[in-house]
């Protein structure tokens, strides 16, 4: 509840508190998100209608997930599960939250059915000051950095790139399999094996690639729904797209499905260039970062 004449803030997404400019970050009603993202289609930004530093506020602890193995051996990866298109706004310190907290009489309050709580995974290795863009050398592109709360992926290689590059965050640690559960925007050269055989075979590359994810690295049993198959250009290159939705109900894990895309693109090497972003239904505010990342690719 909120003290005489003050005001709670509805969940949405809105300027950066932390002034980041062009960045938004996720309001859940209570506490802020973990991590922000840039402002642009598809992200329908509020208007801040009080003042207060995110400072005051205890650390979200929303969730997201993915990439803990499946039940059965996952390829060697340590880890065990998974824009800047944009205008710049205004930025403007938001919500009188640390008034709130304090007249709740709680650190973090109850939680909201919109933002379920998820253990705040631990930080990682943060990327320099003023990155934009993540460069993939070994694969031939690059796409947009998402800002403040998403780390260096570092957590070892997957059987489906022969190298990996990108960024993560961790949504659950302890999944049943072990490890942690994280959601992931990443990249890397395909690995021989998946159907490419030159120019023309990115649909059925990408269509073995994702059943190889699906059976590696999510929790079983799961359902898909495929929700886009369709060829796209990618800086003058050609590319295939799926995206799909998994679902699952397994015990121990705080998400309960996922959105995943994976596009593959014949960067006129060899091996053709794999981008792999997904969001669990946890953190389901972020399912427009896949449209903005893949609106976002250059070919090397």
């Amino acid at each position: 509840m909120t003290g005489p004449g003050l005001t709670s803030a509805p969940a949405g997404w809105y300027p950066d508190p932390d002034g980041a400019p062009g960045m938004v970050r996720w309001w859940n009603g209570e506490t802020w998100s973990d991590v922000t993202t840039p402002a642009g289609p598809g992200v329908a930004v509020q208007s801040p209608p009080v003042v207060a530093p995110r400072t005051s506020v205890p650390a979200s602890t929303w969730g997201a997930g993915q990439w803990d193995p499946a039940p059965q051996p996952a390829p060697a990866r340590s880890r065990t599960g998974w824009w800047v298109a944009g205008s710049v706004l205004a930025v403007v310190v938001v919500v009188v939250v640390a008034l709130v907290v304090g007249l709740s009489g709680g650190s973090g309050g109850t939680p909201v059915a919109d933002d379920p709580p998820v253990p705040a995974g631990p930080s990682g290795t943060e990327f320099p000051p003023g990155t934009v863009r993540i460069v993939d050398e070994e694969a031939g592109i690059s796409y947009p950095f998402l800002g403040n709360g998403w780390f260096e992926y570092d957590l070892g290689p997957m059987a489906e790139t022969r190298t990996i590059a990108g960024q993560y965050f961790t949504t659950q640690e302890g999944v049943p399999t072990g490890g942690i559960f994280i959601a992931q925007c990443t990249s890397g050269p395909v690995t021989a094996g998946y159907g490419w055989s030159g120019p023309g075979s990115e649909q059925a590359t990408v269509t073995a690639l994702a059943d190889s994810v699906r059976a590696a690295y999510y929790p079983y049993p799961n359902e898909r729904e495929v929700l886009r198959d369709e060829a796209l250009t990618v800086d003058g290159r050609a590319a295939h797209l799926l995206e799909f939705q998994l679902t699952w109900d397994v015990e121990g894990y705080d998400s309960t499905g996922e959105r995943a895309a994976l596009v593959v693109i014949d960067v006129g090497r060899p091996d053709p260039a794999l981008l792999y972003v997904s969001i669990p239904n946890t953190h389901a505010e972020l399912y427009g970062t896949i449209d903005r990342v893949l609106a976002d690719i250059d070919v090397l």
